[in-house]
This record gives C-alpha cells, structure tokens and sequence, in this order.
C-alpha cells in the first residue's frame, strides 16, 4: 500500500488552497496548503511534494515533505526521510527518520487515558515535558 492509506481523502500536486480547512476522514496532501488544518480524529499525511505552511491539529501526522508550523497530534507525530519541519511539536509520541528535518520544540504528553490511569494511582509525576529539539536531537542543532 502507498503512503495513503485506503480511502483517504487527497490533494494533488496542482492543488492549493488558502484557508482553514477541517474534516473528519484521513487526509493526504500533495500540493500547497496555508492556513490551519483540523482533522482532529484523523490522520493527516504531508506526502513528499507539499508545501504546509499552517499550524496542524490531528490524530496521527505523517511528514514527507515541506511543514512551516506548528504540529499537534493527540497520538502520533512521524518525521520520514526527507521531510522538514520548523515549527513546534506536540504529541504523545514522535518518531523520526534519519534523514529528516525539525527546527523547533518537542512537547511530549500523556494520551488522556494514561494521564487518569497517573493520576488514580497517584504516580503522576509530570503530565508535559517540554525539551527543544536541539537538547532532544542533538544531531538536529547543527541545522
């Protein structure tokens, strides 16, 4: 299977929209969006050819190529090869490829689930740990 998943939604190479754009069924992007993307249930993918210049707010976000702002997901957030990001960071879990680009912050937090769990067995130590990404990835500081 491609990098889109089955039935995902998409935006072509030719294609860009200026705006606020939401929805709620995954999302593939390959042409050039401004603005702010929600996709608040879904996953979105940034394929290789985009251009994002918008904050993003979704489930699970797949970066391939070019994102200027700010990345929040409430699961996942993945950095491939080759693709770039400035801005910050906020998920419950970040992975990224050799190969890939950030210039910003990471915020790592607890899924909602896991936070109550903390709490209830009161072990919560701290819900949010902020470190920049040069801390974090020290390999990334030389960009």
């Amino acid at each position: 299977m491609s990098v889109a998943e089955a039935g995902a939604a998409s935006i072509g190479k030719s294609v860009e929209i200026r705006g606020e754009l939401k929805g709620s069924e995954d999302l593939l992007i390959d042409g050039r969006v401004e603005g702010t993307i929600t996709l608040t249930d879904s996953r979105l993918t940034i394929g290789p050819t985009a251009r994002v210049d918008a904050d993003v707010a979704a489930r699970d976000v797949v970066i391939l190529g070019l994102v200027n702002g700010n990345v929040t997901a409430s699961a996942r957030v993945d950095l491939r090869k080759g693709g770039n990001l400035v801005g910050n960071i906020r998920a419950v879990r970040l992975s990224i490829e050799e190969g890939a680009s950030l210039s910003g912050k990471v915020e790592l937090t607890q899924a909602a689930g896991e936070a109550a769990k903390s709490v209830a067995s009161g072990s919560l130590l701290s819900g949010v740990s902020t470190v920049p990404a040069s801390a974090a990835y020290p390999a990334l500081s030389a960009f």
